[in-house]
């Protein structure tokens, strides 16, 4: 064979393998979106033979994680192969076109409802792709986010929505976490932060960052009390479908089942939990939360 015929040979693969559609939902595209002078990233991967007007599904990830972590990257790739189309964001945390964990020596001055805030953006902006089905699809504390706007901003498009190891909350919970995480008393670093402006900013540990520089405004808006963290509190306020999937190996969520099964009756709140699975459902356990996940948004 002459070098030019290995050379259209090659050409030619490489076309087609960029045509591919596995490829297409593997790698999906980046969407751009400026919200009050941020730029905020997300990525939109298409189920094939699929467009927007066929519905989509809306993902957010975890505490200053982003969309492309392994759970958020294995659900967008299962749920195309079930024929899903999906759009997981990541949350800008105060910063314009972030991208990868947020690090901890950054300064934190982003507020907990902010999420909330781009969720509402990225719904916008989907209905105005010609979507007028979506479900929602939170992990972690991004499924409680999720959760608390399903429960308050309520969109009609909205049909159903999954929690992934969403967060659960107790006042007293929260105060051993910190204790046992940071080896001080909440009660001190809030003390200090209500004493200050919003904008202020002091050291304290913070989420899974120890001596973080935060405002105080942000800091209040994580660790003072809101009953409104707490998810399974949020599941009958919610108007549309939702299923619940825990991770049976939670060392980070814990009671999540037992919280949400009193609740579940199969028709406004389901509860499936994945054997063998930790709260990143890592491995093989992705799949089984994707097939869950498909079923209930198909059924």
């Amino acid at each position: 064979m002459s070098i030019m015929n290995r050379i259209l040979l090659l050409a030619l693969f490489f076309f087609f393998a960029a045509m591919s559609p596995t490829m297409a939902m593997a790698d999906g595209k980046n969407v751009q979106f400026v919200h009050q002078g941020l730029q905020l990233n997300a990525n939109l991967t298409m189920a094939s033979g699929k467009s927007l007007k066929d519905g989509a599904v809306l993902i957010t990830h975890g505490t200053l994680a982003h969309n492309g972590m392994q759970i958020i990257a294995a659900m967008q790739k299962e749920l195309a192969g079930h024929g899903l189309n999906s759009l997981a964001i990541s949350l800008g945390y105060g910063l314009s076109n972030r991208t990868g964990m947020y690090e901890c020596q950054t300064p934190h001055r982003h507020i907990y409802t902010d999420a909330l805030d781009e969720i509402g953006v990225w719904v916008a902006w989907l209905k105005t792709q010609g979507v007028s089905k979506l479900a929602l699809m939170g992990h972690s504390r991004g499924g409680a986010q999720t959760a608390w706007f399903a429960a308050e901003r309520f969109d009609p498009i909205i049909s159903k929505v999954v929690l992934l190891a969403p967060m659960v909350w107790s006042e007293s919970a929260m105060k051993e976490q910190y204790r046992n995480r940071f080896g001080k008393e909440l009660s001190e670093p809030l003390a200090k932060a209500r004493k200050m402006k919003p904008a202020e900013m002091m050291t304290a540990g913070f989420l899974a960052c120890p001596d973080a520089q935060v405002s105080a405004g942000s800091f209040l808006s994580y660790y003072a009390s809101e009953p409104r963290f707490d998810t399974p509190a949020l599941l009958a306020s919610i108007k549309a479908p939702v299923l619940v999937i825990a991770a049976d190996n939670d060392q980070l969520i814990k009671g999540l089942p037992e919280r949400v099964k009193p609740l579940a009756d199969g028709k406004k709140v389901s509860l499936t939990v994945i054997s063998d699975a930790d709260h990143f459902f890592n491995n093989f356990a992705a799949e089984d939360a994707a097939e869950a996940a498909a079923k209930f948004l198909k059924d």
